[in-house]
């Protein structure tokens, strides 16, 4: 099983992004995607595998709270 979760793009450098996921900020590999600062992107293993539009981004960590509260584990 492989996971992915969005993230906002808040900096880029060349292919390398600071990605914010939700007030953790990690650095991505974007260059298999066109993304700009203020976009959200799904990151898999350190990369960011596809462009998502917001809606789509927030859905999907909605999605996630909704796992990890069933498993007991928090989400921030």
């Amino acid at each position: 099983m492989c996971l992915a979760v969005p993230g906002k793009i808040v900096s880029i450098a060349d292919d390398q992004a600071e990605i914010d996921f939700g007030g953790v900020l990690r650095s991505a590999d974007v260059s298999m995607v066109e993304a700009e600062v203020g976009d959200w992107v799904l990151i898999h293993a350190g990369f960011a595998i596809e462009k998502l539009d917001e809606e789509e981004a927030r859905r999907t960590l909605e999605l996630w709270k909704e796992v990890l509260e069933h498993e007991g584990t928090s989400y921030r």
